[in-house]
């Protein structure tokens, strides 16, 4: 079986014939017989197969790309399979293999695409243009431009996924091309260590002035540190591990987010309140950040079968915090707040790289980018540093204008005004 692809003409209509009715020779045909380019080649079953193209230019580019499928054994036709279909196959192939949030946005994007495009368009049809008017249509909803790159990046990502599963060819992502629009970035909240300290003086149990402390001085996200189990604290050596669980007794199975072990250090006021919730928590309770009322919940639920994989262990933890802030006036922060300033608190003692590991950020871009937040102290060192550095301005005499003949007059012609949008005139 060759592998060589292959481009040829493809005549079709009557055999041109000259006025006595004798057909024209092959080599005349191209002149005057109508025909189109066509690119053949056999497939990993032995089939022939072939596509069609108006130009042979067109014909050559996708010449050039089935040649090194087939030189990779994947010459063989595309199956199709609509947004439907793949909406179907996507739930199930990766059901366990995301995080449930995770892949209910998958979903959610894909469902807000086909209902744009319709659930019976095959995924090979859909075009940029067809990701365009799915991003137009979510801004004419009034959500932020922000939230529309993000859909459009999960978009991007399950048609990633659709080239894996060999439904669309290498390169043929049709959103990959497209530029996400451009957002200002907002300033980053910066709980400072005062404005901090307001806060937790506010929370009256000792558990939420735990987790509070705990979160503000590790950097850990919400879903780690209410994954926290008592095994997972050192006491001796005032350190905590972030690890992936299995499922044993009470304990649900969790993996972190970056899907790695890491060790973070507890100062001692931390590890004070740990020692202090301790005394007090729920007996046989596994993890660290659940109350007695939640607990018993808990266990009912356990023990009944009834518990639902990847439910918070705890709930109402914002809303708790955010109430703390308002009565502290300050803010308003978000839990997820405290996790940045404490990424910032380590930037500015740290090298960036430590930063990273124990921020637990596979790219070092990211730690960079959204976590790291000017302080005020920062701004007023930089005045300083510049005031520093301009040193003495010399007195100048100011000039009489009325006396300054020199300049010349500069003339600004009149801008034009348009009222209005305009618009393609009439045919």
């Amino acid at each position: 079986m060759t592998t060589k692809v292959t481009i040829s003409r493809s005549y079709y209509g009557p055999i041109p014939a000259d006025n006595t009715g004798q057909p024209f020779p092959k080599d005349e045909w191209p002149k005057r017989r109508p025909f189109s380019w066509v690119v053949r080649w056999f497939g990993t079953d032995g089939n022939r197969y072939s596509k069609s193209f108006q130009t042979r230019k067109e014909c050559e580019r996708f010449a050039e790309t089935k040649q090194l499928e087939v030189r990779e054994h994947k010459g063989d036709p595309r199956p199709e399979i609509t947004l439907r279909e793949y909406y179907k196959e996507h739930q199930e192939l990766m059901k366990g293999n995301l995080a449930p949030k995770t892949l209910h946005m998958h979903l959610v994007a894909l469902a807000l695409l086909a209902e744009t495009v319709g659930w019976d368009e095959k995924i090979s049809h859909i075009t940029t243009r067809n990701i365009e008017r799915f991003r137009a249509t979510r801004l004419k909803t009034g959500i932020a431009p922000a939230s529309a790159n993000r859909e459009v990046k999960t978009v991007r990502r399950l048609f990633n996924l659709a080239v894996l599963r060999g439904y669309l060819a290498a390169g043929s992502n049709p959103s990959a091309a497209l530029p996400m629009i451009k957002v200002g970035r907002k300033r980053p909240p910066y709980c400072g260590p005062e404005q901090f300290h307001s806060v937790l003086t506010r929370a009256r149990g000792v558990m939420m002035q735990t987790l509070l402390v705990v979160i503000y001085t590790t950097g850990m996200r919400l879903r780690e540190a209410l994954n926290l189990t008592w095994s997972d604290v050192d006491f001796a050596s005032g350190q905590v591990h972030v690890t992936r669980k299995s499922a044993a007794g009470y304990v649900q199975p969790w993996t972190p987010k970056d899907h790695e072990m890491r060790i973070l250090p507890l100062p001692p006021q931390a590890i004070t309140l740990l020692s202090r919730w301790q005394a007090i928590a729920p007996e046989k309770c596994p993890y660290v950040f659940m109350d007695s009322g939640r607990w018993d919940y808990y266990r009912q639920k356990v023990d009944g079968g009834n518990w639902v994989a990847g439910r918070d262990l705890m709930n109402n933890i914002l809303r708790r915090f955010q109430r703390l802030c308002r009565k502290a006036g300050e803010g308003p922060y978000t839990i997820h707040d405290m996790r940045r300033s404490c990424i910032t608190n380590w930037a500015q003692h740290l090298p960036i790289h430590v930063v990273q590991q124990l921020a637990g950020h596979s790219d070092i871009k990211t730690t960079q980018q959204f976590y790291l937040s000017v302080r005020p102290e920062d701004i007023a060192k930089a005045q300083k540093l510049q005031a520093a550095l301009l040193g003495e301005i010399p007195e100048t005499r100011p000039t009489d204008q009325l006396l300054t003949k020199s300049a010349n007059v500069r003339c600004f012609p009149k801008q034009k005004v348009f009222l209005g949008v305009p618009q393609p005139p009439e045919k």
